[in-house]
């Protein structure tokens, strides 16, 4: 047998995805699963996005360019001119296969194997898996579910700053927890980093969706960090086209980004059809981004307080992105997700759930908690709490 990696073998699983087997067998048995592990919306894709691939009319499929084709970058500079950043350029977008690939080159540009990236926790669990194929450590920086999620005092991120320290990692509004920055947290951090001469890396893609009035923050806002911010953006999540896998990474800084280019060059380009059909969804977008916040602010109430409805369920209201965070009931939320898909079931039905364990740099951290995403129509979530009420029921029962 050959042999494989250290690289390979200490690579973490997907919290989100690693439970995908005992799903399929579940649907195997004829069971019903609502799918609540994932943030894939069920909203549909703009017209104008679905129209531009029903109407490609190329004659050769051929490579993009690597730092993703004007057409598109134009369009992204439109979409950032209209958030007041003005100054920027198409030279300051680097277009990548999803938002995940643009983490990828920011991480692979900062860092060298045993620097250390601090990072708030809970946080996007494949941060995780991006951090240790690198041989990056995780310095965490944690929050409680009793308080919201909210942060500690920003001092507390510059304890934390060592000499290998390269970069903050931030995620606003936040995946899992939903958690939104404050501009005074945001201009805290960016003194820390003009400070210890560091990059905030702000992971902005849920930025459309944030709920009550509030308003995101995008750490674009700070000029001093001219030299010291990437930002990574994704059309994932905006537009309902996960699939399509189309992520982009903005900097002002030239040096950085002239780095980045040498990763993107090395992996040749980005999706060409994904380039065209994202570029269409940015046309006329503002009445579907409005209504989609809508839908999701109505999905979120009502996620929410029928999980708070549950005895022993803590659930606090996220003010953004689509995801919240719950405390059950149970010792392990591994096992309990994987007995709600191998042993569970209620008129045929059942639900899936993300335990939070792979969300923090300690898994016990999260273990009484999952991550869930309200990306369902409202009938669906309905059911879903029904059968994750009813669920707890039960296996406290057996438990005991």
């Amino acid at each position: 047998m050959p042999k494989i990696s250290q690289r390979a073998a200490e690579m973490p699983a997907s919290p989100i995805r690693k439970l995908i087997p005992y799903s399929i067998e579940a649907k195997k048995r004829g069971t019903k699963v609502f799918h609540l592990n994932i943030g894939q919306p069920d909203i549909e894709t703009p017209e104008t996005a679905l129209n531009a691939l029903k109407h490609i009319d190329l004659k050769v499929l051929e490579y993009s360019l690597s730092e993703g084709n004007l057409e598109y970058r134009t369009a992204l500079n439109t979409y950032y001119h209209s958030l007041g950043f003005e100054d920027l350029t198409t030279d300051n977008f680097i277009v990548t296969n999803g938002g995940s690939e643009a983490l990828n080159f920011a991480i692979s540009t900062l860092c060298d194997a045993g620097d250390e990236i601090i990072i708030p926790e809970p946080y996007y669990a494949n941060y995780n898996g991006f951090t240790s194929a690198f041989n990056v450590k995780v310095v965490a920086i944690p929050s409680s579910i009793d308080t919201g999620f909210s942060l500690p005092p920003m001092e507390d991120f510059e304890k934390k700053i060592t000499e290998k320290t390269r970069a903050i990692i931030i995620c606003n509004p936040g995946n899992p927890t939903g958690y939104l920055y404050t501009r005074e947290e945001l201009q805290k951090l960016a003194e820390i980093a003009v400070k210890h001469d560091i990059v905030i890396i702000s992971d902005e893609v849920y930025r459309e969706y944030v709920y009550d009035g509030k308003q995101q923050i995008s750490m674009l806002e700070f000029p001093e960090l001219a030299e010291n911010c990437i930002v990574i953006d994704s059309e994932s999540k905006r537009y309902s086209m996960c699939g399509v896998r189309i992520g982009f990474m903005v900097t002002r800084s030239k040096k950085i980004h002239d780095a980045a280019m040498l990763f993107a060059q090395a992996r040749l380009s980005p999706v060409l059809i994904g380039q065209i059909i994202a570029t269409a969804a940015h046309q006329n977008d503002r009445d579907y981004i409005l209504s989609v916040r809508e839908e999701y602010t109505k999905r979120r109430n009502l996620m929410v307080d029928l999980l708070n409805a549950i005895p022993g369920v803590i659930c606090p209201k996220p003010k953004g992105a689509f995801y919240c965070v719950a405390e059950l009931p149970v010792d392990d939320t591994d096992k309990f997700a994987q007995w709600l898909l191998e042993k569970y079931s209620r008129n045929g039905e059942t639900v899936m759930v993300a335990p939070m364990g792979g969300f923090y740099s300690d898994p016990e951290l999260g273990k009484k908690q999952v991550r869930m995403a309200y990306v369902l129509k409202e009938q669906d979530l309905r059911r879903s709490v029904e059968l994750l009420k009813d669920a707890l029921l039960q296996y406290n029962s057996v438990e005991m």
